[in-house]
């Protein structure tokens, strides 16, 4: 079982940061593939970002790849998404992710309850 909690959301000028934290239970934590999607209003979910359980190998949407950076430290059960450079199309609930293995990597097991961003322009 795994219990994540997303903070860090908030308002930012366009061109800014923001990071955002996921904590999490579970004393498996370190063997998840952890992923951050996002949500806009009246758009459908999508995935922003997936790494690793060891933290090597890491994935990206096109649309945020070189803005955005996800490591996780596992010794504290957290996962982050570093967002620089934001744009106001990155306005939405971002929402952190667990899955038991990279087959479910687009069907998680654990959804965090969502922080949102907001960019403006």
């Amino acid at each position: 079982q795994v219990q994540l909690v997303e903070s860090g959301g908030g308002l930012v000028q366009a061109g800014g940061s923001l990071r955002l934290s996921c904590a999490a239970s579970g004393r498996t934590f370190s063997r998840t593939v952890m992923s951050w999607f996002r949500q806009a209003p009246g758009k459908e979910r999508e995935f922003v970002a997936h790494i690793s359980g060891s933290g090597f190998t890491t994935s990206y949407a096109a649309s945020v790849k070189g803005r955005f950076t996800i490591s996780r430290d596992n010794g504290k059960n957290t996962v982050y998404l570093q967002m620089n450079s934001l744009k106001a199309e990155d306005t939405a609930v971002y929402y952190c992710a667990a899955a038991s293995s990279w087959a479910r990597i687009n069907e998680p097991d654990y959804w965090g309850q969502g922080t949102q961003v907001t960019v403006s322009s």
